[in-house]
């Protein structure tokens, strides 16, 4: 995984997302990803299946594993 501070306050990270394959699919992800505290911006990439999210702080992965379960795709971990 790439971790970075973007600003002041803020980490980005690189997960990588299996079973992405379009506009939709990159929404789901990412809105769900949304809802999670703390998140500032989600970028799901079906073509890549990465997904970065810029956040306050770093999240706790079983979080984000949960988030992407329940938009119907699999966290294959940290890009």
């Amino acid at each position: 995984m790439t971790a970075q501070t973007d600003t002041p306050g803020s980490v980005t990270a690189v997960y990588q997302v299996t079973g992405m394959s379009c506009g939709h699919c990159e929404g789901s992800v990412s809105s769900e990803i949304t809802e999670l505290a703390g998140v500032i911006s989600v970028t799901a990439v079906a073509g890549t299946g990465e997904v970065t999210v810029v956040s306050e702080a770093p999240l706790d992965e079983a979080a984000v594993r949960a988030a992407v379960d329940e938009a119907g795709f699999e966290l294959a971990g940290r890009a």
